[in-house]
């Protein structure tokens, strides 16, 4: 991502329910195909009790048609329905790194 200031931030926290329920192939499923979407810079994750997700791209444009992308929406609905018992979905903008 260097050299592409500024950029934004997608982070998504989360608390899981109990079980996999699927979700581990889905989350793979999602990270290959965002990385297929046009503005993704990479993505980074980690999960103790809350789990951190923070996927990076080149402008808000970008981000948008990820949400709606229709894979995308399917996800979204089973983590809502299954896979999450709080989750919260912050946007920032970066304009420093170091």
């Amino acid at each position: 991502m260097q050299g592409q200031i500024p950029y934004y931030a997608v982070i998504f926290t989360s608390v899981r329910t109990e079980g996999d329920n699927g979700y581990a192939e889905m989350a793979e499923k999602m990270e290959e195909l965002a990385k297929t979407q046009d503005g993704f810079l990479g993505i980074e994750s980690a999960r103790n009790e809350v789990g951190i997700t923070v996927s990076y791209w080149t402008s808000l444009e970008a981000i948008k048609n990820w949400k709606t992308n229709s894979e995308h929406l399917l996800a979204q609905q089973y983590g809502k329905q299954k896979w999450y018992s709080f989750y919260k979905v912050r946007i920032c903008k970066v304009e420093r790194e170091y």
